[in-house]
């Protein structure tokens, strides 16, 4: 809110020749901080001072206004075209272009584009290789003295004399104004090459599939300056990238120059692949060149990040030059999470590498798919940063051959980065306190059994690096209980909160490719999987409700599952301990039973059968409200108790020999409600309800054929928009029966 006086201070004094840097720099920070300013009268068109160029063209970036971006683009590569008077220099100028494609690519035309191509090409080859001079510090005096010893060669980072061209890598005590150059113009070439690379007049498509080996030996490109700029810029770029490389190879002095190398090192592998995909005669050598520098760092694990690169680009080339990278990407998959999974940043990398190549990955290769189990390490360790990186990439792993695995995996995340925590706290031990536990002695703490060879087997399986599906996971279940003692750990926590959406996913995904022997083991698994979970309370009420809720989704695919499975259904809907330890589940496998357990859904359904499944679930019902005299009575959800009287009131509407027994059952639910050791126990709304639906039951079933309709319609019937609205207000259907059978004084039917 400044007023425009002041602005027009601010600006004059920014373009004073007589006004000191730092106050031209403070300046331009406030126009900047001001942005978007209406009151400008800055333009960049007549400044020749390469600073000043800078500073304006900063503060006219920041305004956010897509022609002020192309005055500026074409004002930087104007200045960048002509010879720049004595003490001017382009170095202050490359970051304000950087900042242009960044913001507007299209700006710059074709000419401007294949100038500024030219310039990058000079300065990544033809840096001098001398160091710079320190600048004067003032004075004057004996030591001012312009005779000085000549600077010397730059060197390596191992400290050995340079002998070829100078790089990002080249260390010097000062660096000349071509040396800083060459530093930018490589800090932009990757977005350079993306935004205008391509668009040269020779430049071949990597997807081009026509081309031989030998082809592409015998069309390298000519190292001579009369390529056209952008196919020389290329050259130039990829000879800097192999120098960098071979640089790499160098042991640092410092720590710093190390991990200098190791960014270099990616950022020159990312831009050869670049210049491989916009000119397919690179590709050939290129292949030799980063297979032998995979063989050289893929035993360090410093280098991992490099391995991405390296992998990337044999994903995007190695089918056109005919080659097999499966023990590339074997290695990357799987020596690396198993590794590397607690670095947060490798694993955010990894993922996204993962993601964003999903689709190539499971067209070339298998063992993307294979090594399901060593990537949810990252996420088992890195919950829940990774979470949605994840949800993009579950759907890509999945399929009927990996469906049941990934199944027990997800419920087993929390117990996988227990496991994981114990595997690092031992390879911290020292090594006296490695050696494995006695066998004859059950191991105290997680820990030591980790070393304890009665557990060793579960920890292996547990921690496998590629998928298993010969296993049974059932070997889990002890050591589920012996991890019991980290489940409040805040990383177990925070895992377990990723698994309810994951298995949402799973189930849409599963949904679209399962055929009926895959949806039947999976309920299967479903039901036996309820009994064997990590002992985190929310995290078992929480995958209870997902379990149920698809449990009736895979029902609704496939109906005749209730036929099919009906022992292990059964097994399953006749434990009374159910109701009050998975209530969810329970509840939804009882409802399953009423809603599909008929003949319209499935031809082999018998009246044997339905009299089997009656007579099981009669039982429980019998068992949970029956009153005991001199005993206290359990509590059971009420919403059990309602779904068990109206699943037996369907079985009943299709069996009608039943009816008398389903009638007297719920005329008796009055006393059952009434009784004071009820009343003690249930809430009086909740005996309301339940009372409420066993009259509507039971006036449903004096009228047979109704019943039978609304519980049990024709699949064709039951297909139609009306009769879904109906069965779905199947409270309301009950109601009007009700009424009709009890009218309410003064009602009389029509």
């Amino acid at each position: 809110r400044l007023d425009g006086k002041f602005v027009e201070l601010l600006q004059t004094v920014l373009c004073s020749s007589k006004c000191p840097e730092q106050i031209q720099v403070l300046c331009a920070a406030i126009l900047k901080e001001m942005s978007p300013c209406n009151d400008l009268i800055l333009s960049c068109d007549e400044i020749e001072d390469t600073k000043l160029l800078s500073l304006v063209a900063s503060i006219l970036l920041a305004q956010g206004n897509k022609g002020e971006v192309a005055a500026v683009g074409q004002r930087i590569v104007k200045v960048l075209e002509r010879r720049l008077p004595e003490g001017q220099s382009a170095q202050h100028l490359l970051p304000v272009l950087s900042n242009v494609i960044s913001l507007s690519p299209e700006s710059l035309t074709e000419e401007q584009t294949s100038i500024v191509s030219k310039k990058m090409a000079d300065w990544l080859r033809y840096a001098s290789t001398q160091q710079g001079v320190a600048r004067p510090s003032g004075g004057g005096g004996f030591f001012s003295s312009p005779r000085t010893r000549q600077p010397g060669r730059v060197t390596e980072v191992d400290g050995a004399t340079s002998t070829d061209f100078f790089t990002v890598l080249s260390v010097g005590q000062y660096y000349t104004q071509d040396q800083w150059l060459n530093i930018q113009a490589f800090s932009m070439l990757r977005n350079w090459l993306l935004c205008y690379g391509g668009k040269g007049p020779k430049t071949t498509s990597s997807d081009d599939k026509s081309g031989s080996v030998m082809s592409l030996v015998s069309s390298a490109p000519t190292s001579s300056r009369l390529l056209p700029p952008k196919e020389r810029l290329r050259e130039k770029a990829f000879e800097y990238c192999q120098r960098l490389i071979e640089q790499s190879n160098r042991r640092p002095l410092k720590k710093d120059d190390g991990d200098l190398q190791k960014a270099c090192l990616i950022e020159a592998v990312t831009i050869m692949d670049i210049i491989c995909k916009q000119d397919s005669s690179y590709v050939y050598r290129t292949v030799s060149f980063l297979k032998t520098l995979h063989s050289r760092i893929c035993g360090d694990t410093a280098y991992a990040r490099a391995l991405l690169p390296i992998a990337q680009f044999f994903l995007n080339h190695s089918k056109m030059a005919a080659l097999d990278s499966d023990a590339i990407y074997r290695h990357l998959f799987t020596d690396i999470p198993a590794q590397l999974f607690h670095n947060l940043s490798l694993a955010f990398e990894f993922v996204q590498f993962c993601k964003d190549n999903s689709q190539l990955f499971t067209d070339t290769s298998s063992i993307f798919r294979q090594s399901f189990p060593n990537l949810f390490k990252f996420l088992a360790w890195n919950s829940p940063p990774l979470i949605s990186e994840f949800v993009d990439l579950l759907p890509f792993l999945l399929d009927a051959g990996t469906a049941i695995e990934i199944f027990h995996l997800l419920l087993d995340l929390p117990c996988l980065t227990a496991a994981l925590d114990i595997q690092l706290r031992s390879a911290a031990l020292p090594t006296s306190e490695r050696a494995a536990s006695n066998p004859a002695v059950k191991p105290a703490t997680s820990l030591e059994a980790f070393r304890h060879p009665l557990y060793k087997s579960m920890f292996q399986y547990l921690l496998r690096t590629k998928s298993a599906p010969e296993d049974a996971p059932e070997r889990l279940i002890p050591l589920r209980q012996l991890l019991g003692s980290q489940a409040s750990s805040p990383r177990v926590v925070l895992c377990a909160d990723t698994v309810p959406v994951l298995l949402e996913l799973f189930f849409r995904v599963v949904a679209e490719f399962a055929d009926g022997p895959l949806i039947n083991q999976l309920v299967v698994l479903l039901l036996q999987r309820s009994d064997q979970l990590y002992e985190i309370p929310a995290f078992k009420d929480d995958v209870y409700r997902v379990l149920s809720s698809q449990l009736v989704m895979l029902c609704r695919l496939h109906p005749a599952l209730i036929v099919e499975l009906s022992t292990e259904i059964l097994e399953f809907s006749g434990a009374v301990s159910n109701i009050q330890n998975k209530e969810v589940i329970f509840t939804h496998v009882v409802w399953a039973i009423g809603e599909y357990l008929s003949v319209s859904y499935d031809k082999r359904c018998t009246v044997e059968q339905i009299n089997r499944f009656f007579e099981t679930l009669e039982a429980v019902l019998f068992e949970i409200t029956q009153l005991r005299p001199l005993a206290s009575t359990p509590s059971y959800a009420p919403r059990a108790i309602s779904v068990l009287m109206a699943t037996l009131t369907k079985l009943a509407a299709r069996c009608q020999d039943l009816i008398p027994r389903v009638s007297m059952f719920l005329s008796k639910m009055r006393t059952f409600v009434k009784s004071p050791a009820v009343t003690s126990v249930y809430c009086e709304e909740d005996l309301e309800e339940l009372l409420i639906r066993a009259t509507e039951l039971m006036n449903l079933l004096k009228m047979p054929s109704v019943a039978q309709f609304v519980f049990t319609p024709p699949v064709e019937v039951a297909s139609t928009r009306f009769q879904r609205e109906v069965y779905d207000s199947l409270p309301s259907a009950l109601r009007i029966v009700t009424h009709l059978l009890e009218p309410t004084p003064g009602f009389m039917p029509g």
